[in-house]
């Protein structure tokens, strides 16, 4: 099965980590069924043959890291012909906290391409089929004085913080946000690992996280964990449910899959959406599985 706790209670259903009524929950699980039969037969003239077909009004939604790929890394051959066979059942979609370069360094060159829908930067710069159909800036929005005021006082705080290592790039300004690493970006694979491990025990994101948001909370910001070694800060309601407005009146069940799914991960606002069926997933692997089990 794909779902993960099923928990029946007074009428409510857990699923995964989302509290749904039970109604809701055999509707859905009404329209898993129906995508399965709708992929095992194609009719061509008076024949029957097996063969996938395209479930209309159906997205799957993916995050990049820890979802599609181990964190900063490539994707993996069998998991990129993985999705191209899902776009063939269902609409695919990737959304990345990431700028666009970084993603497609990821998921390779042509990944406005190979995916019906990618939106970096959690859909600040929207593509569909290749065209970019949304855009929006932070440099507008907040305006050059305050965001020099943010980037200053940043910095001035990793400068006085007292971390085992630091690298370059503490702060990436990108389109509609900036990324944040205490230990910089230009770590190695491996510092970027035991950073991770040092931050779950001495808590370094989240403490700064906390200082930021009473400092700066006249701007409206939002401040998301994200990766291994960093936190996004964009304006409020940029997050990922910002890529919804792209296709909610397209599609009536979009499914998002996310590794960060917990409150105050970069996947969390997206997943809780009364908008989208939320799957939280701990691996690409572990993607592969769910997937195959609900479309395939």
């Amino acid at each position: 099965m794909l779902f993960q706790q099923v928990g029946l209670r007074s009428g409510v259903i857990l699923l995964g980590c989302k509290l749904i009524s039970s109604s809701s929950f055999r509707v859905r699980t009404e329209r898993i069924t129906s995508i399965r039969l709708a992929n095992a037969l194609i009719v061509r003239g008076n024949k029957t043959e097996m063969g996938p077909v395209k479930k209309e009004g159906v997205i799957a939604l993916f995050d990049v890291d820890g979802t599609l790929t181990p964190p900063r890394k490539d994707v993996s051959p069998e998991m990129f012909k993985f999705m191209q066979d899902l776009r063939q059942v269902v609409t695919v979609g990737v959304v990345g906290g990431s700028d666009l370069v970084k993603i497609s360094e990821q998921l390779g060159k042509n990944t406005i391409y190979d995916y019906d829908y990618v939106f970096s930067e959690n859909g600040l710069v929207a593509y569909k089929n290749g065209v970019l159909i949304g855009n929006q800036s932070l440099k507008s929005h907040l305006g050059e004085e305050k965001l020099k005021e943010f980037i200053n006082f940043t910095l001035h705080y990793i400068a006085d913080l007292d971390i085992p290592i630091k690298r370059g790039t503490f702060i990436e300004f990108r389109m509609g946000m900036l990324n944040v690493s205490p230990i910089g970006r230009n770590c190695s694979y491996e510092e970027r690992c035991e950073f991770e491990k040092y931050d779950k025990e001495h808590n370094i994101r989240p403490k700064m996280v906390e200082v930021l948001r009473e400092k700066f909370a006249h701007l409206n910001l939002t401040y998301s964990i994200g990766g291994q070694i960093s936190f996004d800060v964009f304006p409020q309601g940029w997050d990922k449910t910002f890529c919804l407005q792209f296709v909610e009146k397209e599609f009536s069940e979009i499914h998002f899959f996310g590794d960060k799914t917990y409150k105050g991960g970069n996947d969390h606002e997206i997943f809780e959406s009364e908008k989208t069926i939320g799957h939280t997933v701990t691996s690409p692997e572990d993607t592969f599985r769910q997937c195959t089990e609900l479309f395939l």
